[in-house]
């Protein structure tokens, strides 16, 4: 059943109300969702961790039904630091004070953010197919380019709402996607990439990953600052991260000394195509005596 037994609310955080499903019980485990999805990517995941966590699974601000607040200058309403801080915010609202972070795709940028910025906050963090936007900007080239040319497509003014409000469905190949999801998680992911304002909002996290998100990894790794928790990083092996940073694991251990992880036979969604195997990794890594969860029905 989606999200069984798991509680949805509207949480209100000063400049933002989040919308935020979370259920189980045991230690608390924030799961953060990438572009263009909302929470509900973790309807497979959520249910198979919450018999030993308290699994939280929020829309990010600027996505599915979360607040959408102007971009500001230089886009820094929809910097990582910017949603990480709504995060430490609603962990904080919701009586967590120290939690361990699992984040996809753009979720995994504010995932490593909140890891950076509260390392006394976060215990562990899993980071799923995505390496730092500073290291990926860094080994730019134009093979990077080529493959990832929407990063700099949606940041450019006006024309990357408008190629993608032409069709949304058609844009985002929603069709070729359905298998992937139970019916109420399509339903939520086709509402949110027909919103305009949800599209700008998600094209406005890409204008800020190439400027202020970048850097702010930037100026850490100048400091010599790391991330003080274990982390995971996992990544889809028929998708192209390896193929454009080469050993994601060492690319990982420039920021922190306990780094462990690998590929998953399985494209860029791995909570939907391949959700009994990650949600074993992630059980693994954040509970090493857990059982593995029961197979899904």
């Amino acid at each position: 059943m989606f999200f069984d037994t798991f509680t949805l609310e509207t949480v209100a955080l000063g400049e933002v109300r989040l919308r935020v499903r979370h259920g189980g019980h045991g230690p608390p485990v924030l799961l953060l969702h990438g572009h263009p999805r909302t929470h509900a990517t973790w309807h497979r995941v959520a249910p198979l961790l919450a018999a030993r966590f308290t699994v939280i699974c929020p829309d990010l601000r600027g996505y599915g039904r979360s607040s959408k607040p102007a971009p500001g200058p230089g886009h820094a309403a929809y910097a990582k630091r910017a949603m990480a801080a709504d995060m430490q915010a609603l962990m904080d609202t919701l009586g967590h004070d120290r939690y361990a972070v699992v984040g996809h795709d753009r979720g995994a940028y504010v995932a490593f953010r909140l890891a950076m910025d509260q390392p006394g906050r976060v215990s562990r963090l899993a980071v799923l197919d995505a390496v730092p936007i500073g290291d990926a900007l860094a080994r730019c080239d134009a093979h990077f380019a080529t493959r990832w040319w929407h990063w700099f497509f949606y940041a450019q003014p006006e024309r990357p709402e408008q190629a993608i409000l032409a069709d949304p469905l058609a844009w985002y190949r929603a069709a070729e996607q359905a298998a992937q999801m139970d019916t109420p998680a399509y339903a939520d992911f086709v509402e949110a990439i027909r919103d305009p304002a949800t599209v700008s909002a998600m094209l406005a996290d890409y204008r800020a990953g190439l400027g202020v998100d970048r850097a702010h990894d930037d100026a850490d790794r100048a400091a010599g600052r790391r991330l003080a928790c274990p982390v995971l990083a996992l990544w889809a092996g028929r998708d192209d991260l390896a193929e454009l940073h080469g050993d994601v694991l060492a690319v990982w251990r420039r920021w922190a000394d306990e780094v462990q992880g690998g590929s998953l036979d399985c494209g860029h969604h791995l909570a939907e195509e391949r959700p009994q195997e990650l949600a074993e990794a992630l059980l693994a890594f954040l509970d090493p005596g857990a059982a593995p969860p029961p197979a899904r029905p």
